[in-house]
């Protein structure tokens, strides 16, 4: 199969974590032997979260008073698709994954005037009590909103247009290749008269996932993040896993926008898009995400 994998910032870097280097790489090390063996049986595209991780290098921007401006979203989320990639591609071949592995720089295009500029709902960087978000955002002019039991901040998070690198993506699965693509949902760029600009945005990952999902002609497309499943009620005594569904299903329930939300919109359009199938499920559980016995599994009918 050709398979697309979106990897949750938050599967590597998990709440209440301390944001270590060594922390994430012991959950990807984890996950690694499950991921390898999925890689080396069929084609496979990694599409990795970074909102932990693009929030951590934003404040650690801010700090640096060296700096006259801090450093825009666009040129962090380019820097966590290196350093994320490059995690990817070291655990994937120390766990056995012979077929090279290559991290692709990757610009997805947005559209300037897309209204999600005006209603951030991206969350990024740590979780705080309520008091000390509200504080830091007053200080850093941040919009912060309720994540769970904690406070984040949220930025513009565009939809997804079009992957500039998806072409080269492709020629590389067909020789074999396992493709780290548009980590952090892509550097979000513009186009226009000049050509290609970075703007100060997050694209979310998974509903890219599903953009390349289906100009890839992926025959599934797995989203694997830190929960089991997705649920109704989620944090409530009342909250329940979904297992399979299809799209009729989908039509009365809502979800969270920052968080679950657009990772159901992806499977959503995804499988309205190719009649495929898409999964929501747990990092560690990879191996049976995949294979349809774990998790949420979305089909047409």
């Amino acid at each position: 199969m050709r398979i697309v994998i979106a990897l949750g910032g938050n599967a590597l870097l998990r709440r209440g974590e301390p944001p270590d280097a060594a922390v994430q790489l012991a959950h990807l090390e984890a996950a690694a032997p499950a991921l390898a063996k999925i890689a080396a049986d069929h084609e496979v595209v990694i599409v990795h979260g970074n909102g932990p991780q693009v929030g951590l290098l934003a404040l650690e921007s801010l700090a640096d008073h060296a700096l006259s401006r801090s450093y825009p979203l666009s040129d962090l989320v380019a820097e966590t698709q290196g350093m994320i990639g490059y995690w990817i591609q070291q655990t994937l071949a120390n766990a056995g994954l012979t077929k090279p592995v290559i991290t692709l720089v990757t610009q997805t295009v947005v559209d300037s005037n897309d209204p999600a500029f005006a209603e951030p709902s991206k969350f990024i960087g740590a979780g705080y009590p309520e008091a000390e978000a509200r504080k830091l955002a007053g200080q850093n002019s941040w919009t912060v909103h309720q994540d769970g039991n904690s406070w984040r901040r949220v930025v513009a998070s565009p939809s997804p247009r079009r992957v500039v690198e998806l072409e080269t993506a492709q020629t590389l699965l067909q020789h074999r290749t396992t493709v780290v693509l548009a980590g952090g949902g892509g550097i979000p760029v513009t186009e226009g008269p000049s050509g290609r600009h970075g703007i100060d945005a997050v694209v979310d990952k998974d509903l890219t996932a599903a953009l390349i999902a289906t100009d890839l002609k992926a025959d599934l497309l797995v989203m694997l993040t830190d929960v089991k499943a997705v649920f109704l009620d989620f944090g409530t005594p009342s909250e329940r896993p979904l297992h399979h569904i299809t799209l009729a299903d989908l039509t009365d329930l809502t979800f969270p926008p920052g968080s679950m939300g657009p990772k159901v919109a992806a499977a959503r359009q995804f499988v309205q898009d190719t009649h495929g199938r898409a999964a929501i499920g747990s990092l560690d559980d990879a191996t049976t995400v995949i294979a349809g016995s774990t998790g949420t599994q979305l089909t047409a009918a």
